[in-house]
């Protein structure tokens, strides 16, 4: 079918890296043959040459990619790589060794504080696609890491893995979410879907979107998870289907049974280490696995990264954040760590985008666009304020920012 201006676009193949389509798809139009033609290819490590491996048609990166990163022309050969894997190839890439594992273990433990001062509250966290119990969640996990230990934060974020494959998919001033996840022993496997934004809607409201909308919304996002324990297959590491994130009316076969029934013969687990992390296109269909242990607590950290042009699953007062975190980042600074460590930190911690806000009142100063709350941060460091300083320099941004009602 034409995919320019009709009301039924062709569903195969009109994922983003394809011609991008018009017109809406129906649930009536996903056809599992077309389907199969998409999602029944190989992945080749030959087109990859900074990827280590290939694992069950998922890309694996390692040793081969740590030195070209170190250096800022490679670095963007390697990034140009990252982002087709996950535009036009298996839409899933794995880093090992993303997070050391003695970080990740600290981090582990603030987790697993936060969570059980929920339960002691008696406030219980939903899940989007798993039943009431089979899980623990920790929503916000971001903010609530960086309050209650800023120097793991800065120690976590600082990592490299996240940084690269964000500005690869996303480009610079995105907005870092963060949700833990533990799926208990016997938790069950998800039902395969796809992920924020269409991904969390149901088969009419999806359908609702034009195609277009369709092909590009995988482009506001990336989902990530960093592996919080060893998690061999029996712990029910997260299920994909390699390449089906160019199945253009993806968003709506994933509703449909036939499609489900697939996914859970052909996908894919990866069995992860303690600090490696795996990076995938939105739109790649996917879902946690049944957890078939007895003593293992499967946890990981989910990330969302969001492009500064679209908005984040979850509100983040980085505000706070900033506040926390830069006694840190001044002490790191004095301290000669490396630069892109402390950047990689305030990428994570600060908003990278000056809007939406009050122009009246947060004029742009020899600047297209007012200040963003990471320059804001980035001057502090550089010119060694204070954190009182900071604190009242963050304030002031916040009240300029906010609506004086149409005056």
């Amino acid at each position: 079918m034409s995919t320019t201006t009709n009301t039924n676009p062709s569903t195969a193949g009109t994922g983003p890296g394809s011609a991008i389509p018009t017109g809406w798809y129906h649930s009536g139009d996903c056809d599992l043959d077309e389907f199969r033609t998409v999602v029944e290819a190989a992945t080749e490590l030959s087109d990859y040459p900074h990827a280590d491996e290939v694992v069950q048609n998922v890309l694996v990166y390692g040793e081969r990619m740590r030195p070209a990163v170190d250096d800022k022309a490679s670095r963007r050969h390697v990034q140009a790589e990252l982002a087709r894997a996950l535009l036009s190839g298996p839409g899933i890439v794995v880093i090992r060794g993303a997070v050391q594992p003695d970080v990740v273990d600290r981090a582990t433990e603030a987790f697993v504080a936060l969570i059980e001062a929920q339960k002691r509250a008696g406030a219980a966290a939903g899940d989007h696609f798993a039943k009431p119990g089979a899980n623990d969640r920790v929503w916000g996990a971001l903010d609530k890491l960086a309050i209650a230990d800023p120097e793991t934060f800065a120690v976590y974020y600082a990592c490299d893995a996240l940084a690269l494959v964000s500005e690869a998919w996303l480009g610079p001033g995105y907005q870092v979410t963060s949700q833990v996840n533990v799926v208990n022993p016997g938790g069950q496997a998800q039902v395969a879907h796809r992920d924020y934004h269409l991904g969390f809607m149901d088969l009419d409201r999806a359908a609702a979107f034009p195609a277009q909308v369709h092909a590009l919304s995988p482009a506001l996002t990336l989902q990530g998870a960093v592996a919080h324990v060893d998690m061999p297959v029996e712990t029910g590491p997260t299920l994909y289907l390699p390449h089906s994130q160019k199945y253009g009316a993806g968003y709506l076969a994933y509703h449909d049974p036939v499609f489900t029934a697939y996914v859970e013969e052909h996908h894919v687990q990866l069995p992860l280490r303690k600090g490696d992390a795996a990076f995938f296109n939105p739109a790649v269909l996917h879902g946690a696995g049944t957890n078939r242990t007895s003593d293992v607590r499967r946890m990981a950290n989910l990330l969302q990264v969001s492009s500064a042009f679209g908005r984040a699953m979850e509100t983040v007062d980085t505000t706070a954040i900033c506040r926390a975190v830069h006694p840190v980042l001044r002490r790191w600074r004095a301290e000669g760590v490396d630069e892109r460590a402390i950047d990689n930190v305030v990428a994570a911690a600060a908003e990278g985008y000056p809007f939406p806000t009050n122009l009246d009142l947060d004029q742009p100063v020899g600047s297209l666009v007012p200040q963003t709350e990471a320059d804001l941060l980035h001057r502090a460091l550089v010119e060694d304020w204070d954190t009182a300083r900071l604190v009242s320099e963050l304030d002031a941004r916040q009240a300029r920012r906010r609506s004086q009602g149409g005056a």
